[in-house]
């Protein structure tokens, strides 16, 4: 799931305000080693934290259709894990830096959402949206200036982008077949008459004449065995 959110982030990000620049863009860890061997201008996404958005954990099962829309199966829902990336433009000059990071902006803005046709694999088979925040409050454990500290290179100037994308859960399990008859209710007297079945279809009606008719033979039953009454 992880690799094809990356994939999905380089297409967007080699796309928009960006197409056709000819811009690198990477997911490595930008430490002070990886900066020196830069030589090109380049827009880096590093993963640096990767936590489960547990507001969004559901319980109970999700059916799985076939293609006459019949369920086939059923599965956990997915667990959903938000994924920050740390976003950065490496180039000569500062102001340059700038002008990749307004295009990622204008880029990534208007992608709140990413529906599933344009996601690969996995990601498109659960049929479900992936919402996308890009400079947003950040709510980690750890500040940026930490993140930077921690990767022995200076502060840079960065966006914070989040991308919350499901996990498939598993295991899946078959469901059974399609009903297809009506469910019924055999109602069979309780007074001594010889047992005979009787088949009535399961609507509110007949189920309170079958509970009336046990009443019935219950009282009578009572009133054969106490003979004061």
């Amino acid at each position: 799931m992880i690799h094809e959110v990356d994939e999905v982030l380089k297409g967007l990000l080699s796309g928009g305000a960006l197409a056709g620049s000819g811009i690198d863009v990477a997911l490595d860890a930008p430490t002070r080693d990886w900066a020196a061997r830069r030589n090109a201008p380049t827009i880096n996404a590093y993963l640096y934290d990767i936590r489960e958005d547990v507001n969004r954990r559901q319980r109970g099962h999700v059916p799985v259709h076939d293609d006459r829309d019949v369920i086939v199966r059923r599965r956990q829902p997915p667990r959903w894990f938000r994924l920050s990336y740390l976003v950065t433009a490496w180039t000569k000059q500062p102001q340059d830096e700038h002008r990749l990071l307004s295009a990622v902006l204008a880029t990534l803005i208007p992608r709140e959402l990413l529906p599933p046709s344009e996601l690969p694999g996995s990601l498109a088979a659960l049929g479900l949206t992936i919402p996308v925040s890009v400079a947003g409050i950040q709510t980690e454990s750890r500040s940026l200036a930490e993140i930077w500290s921690a990767l022995g290179g200076e502060l840079k100037p960065s966006l914070d982008l989040v991308i919350t994308a499901p996990f498939p859960a598993y295991p899946e399990y078959d469901a059974g077949p399609p009903v297809t008859e009506g469910a019924a209710v055999r109602v069979r007297s309780l007074d001594g008459t010889p047992p005979g079945a009787e088949e009535r279809g399961h609507g509110p009606r007949q189920v309170a004449t079958a509970r009336e008719a046990r009443e019935a033979a219950r009282h009578a039953r009572g009133r054969g065995r106490n003979p004061a009454t």
